[in-house]
């Protein structure tokens, strides 16, 4: 006998609590194997595809592209061990959801996802019972057996195929729900926000999640129909306060309504980090002009080296993040956190370079591992990976977390110079302007040499300025004189 299985956004790590959907990688009547990609998501972190650990026929998708969702709701439900011949493809959401109230897990008949997800082990859980919610006076929830679901299920049209606007009927039909007493249901504490910020009630906010989640969509939409209300007003009250004597006059052409761009994703997740960096952390800035003539022979010597010992192109930001790594161990003070809660400053064993890469989804900053054991070539070959993933969006939320200390460079941008933000919770990022020729004064004469501005940005608690300064300075002289770079190697 057939069973259908509800597969719910699982747990992806990191701390996340929900996820946009911006892909549907399978449509309704799909058959599914175990461990295939779905869905294309989009947390605060990253990208990521999630496999459903289920094998079956799709009977129903929960959200549109662009709905954002908690994790533990409801993504999809399959069909598993279907009958030769019975149709499964046009379940509606509603006996597919109660179906799943008195069924085992997937992989008890299935034999078992790979995939490690939170929520989906790889073996064969025990049954779980479905924690079943109170009642609202205002709703009458009807729970059917498996077999009158699958039963009931209609069968696929030619004329009427199944789409995903049918598994959003549920949510839209609970629309006129207004909470009552108690707790109000919203997960997120980014809605929460963004209603106290709109003076939006939450209490009359009807949710279009399950169970009557309120999702960030159901503000959103209530923001929009606050504003259309107020404009309608606003037109309504200018003809009544016009003078009755006033002779007719064509109405003003109606100003452009100013675009309103979510922060959420990877560009909300930015701007909260950016926006804590600046309220916790007393942040100072020095910097210094480095001529890095000697720099650019030294990089243009090494790529054009021939023979069995050449290796791969080696570039400037390889070339920076070694010098930092050589940096950072003598002056170790900046390598470190602070721990506001127990007042003490954290010094981390390990260094974890994050390099600032612009992308088509915003500002992320993958980090290289480990960077104190490796040379520049290590160095340039994880760059020049993790770079092809950023552009990609195929960055894993692990890739994108644990950094200890950042370097960024914004000369890619055409520009000298900035004040970089620190990347919280660390305590320090080194800023690189663009490299470019200038007048410079040579061993006493006037010369057009290839100039650079270097900019740190610190924490002042965690050191003073003369540490600080100390850490520039010795970046300044090995990019100078990249010999002196040979003390450390």
């Amino acid at each position: 006998m057939a069973r259908v299985l509800e597969f719910k956004l699982p747990d992806l790590g990191e701390g996340l609590t929900e996820a946009e959907i911006v892909r549907w990688l399978v449509e309704v009547g799909d058959v599914v194997a175990i461990d295939q990609p779905v869905v294309e998501v989009e947390t605060a972190k990253a990208m990521v595809e999630v496999p459903c650990p289920y094998g079956g026929v799709v009977t129903a998708r929960f959200g549109e592209e662009g709905t954002e969702l908690p994790v533990g709701a409801p993504l999809l439900t399959v069909a598993v061990g279907a009958p030769e011949g019975l149709d499964l493809s046009g379940a509606s959401p509603s006996s597919a959801t109660a179906s799943t109230a008195s069924t085992a897990s997937a992989t008890e008949s299935s034999g078992g996802s790979g995939n490690v997800l939170v929520g989906y082990g790889t073996g064969a859980p025990a049954a779980r019972r479905r924690r079943i919610r109170p009642d609202r006076s205002d709703r009458t929830v009807v729970r059917t057996p498996v077999s009158d679901a699958l039963a009931l299920a209609p069968a696929k049209s030619a004329t009427a195929p199944a789409t995903a606007a049918t598994a959003t009927a549920p949510a839209a039909a609970a629309v006129a729900v207004v909470n009552g007493p108690g707790p109000v249901p919203v997960v997120s504490p980014l809605v929460r926000r963004l209603a106290r910020q709109h003076d939006i009630d939450l209490r009359r906010l009807a949710g279009s999640g399950p169970d009557g989640l309120i999702l960030r969509a159901d503000v959103d939409g209530a923001i929009r129909q606050a504003e259309e209300a107020a404009a309608s007003a606003r037109t309504a009250q200018a003809p009544a306060q016009a003078p009755a004597d006033a002779p007719a006059a064509s109405a003003p052409p109606a100003a452009p309504a100013a675009e309103r761009i979510p922060l959420r994703g990877v560009r909300g997740a930015v701007a909260d980090k950016l926006s804590r960096s600046r309220t916790e952390i007393p942040d100072a800035t020095c910097w210094v002009d480095a001529d890095a003539t000697g720099l650019m022979a030294v990089r243009a010597a090494m790529n054009a080296a021939t023979g069995p010992s050449a290796g791969p192109k080696v570039s400037v930001l390889a070339l920076l993040a070694r010098i930092c790594t050589a940096a950072l161990a003598r002056f170790p003070e900046l390598n470190s956190t602070v721990d506001t809660e127990a007042r003490e400053i954290v010094r981390l064993p390990g260094l974890h370079l994050g390099f600032a890469a612009q992308t088509q989804r915003g500002l992320v900053v993958p980090v290289v591992r480990d960077a104190h054991t490796r040379n520049v070539e290590s160095i340039g070959a994880e760059i020049a990976r993790l770079t092809e993933l950023a552009r990609t969006g195929k960055l894993s939320p692990a890739q994108l977390t644990g950094g200890t200390f950042t370097l960024n460079n914004y000369g890619v941008f055409g520009v000298d110079g900035s004040t970089p933000i620190i990347n919280h919770p660390e305590a320090a990022m080194l800023g690189v302007g663009r490299i470019m020729p200038k007048p410079w004064v040579h061993e006493g004469e006037l010369a057009v040499r290839q100039v650079v501005q270097l900019s740190l940005t610190f924490d002042h608690r965690v050191c003073d300025g003369g540490t600080a300064g100390g850490f520039l300075r010795y970046v300044a002289d090995c990019v100078e004189q990249p010999a002196v770079l040979l003390r450390t190697l």
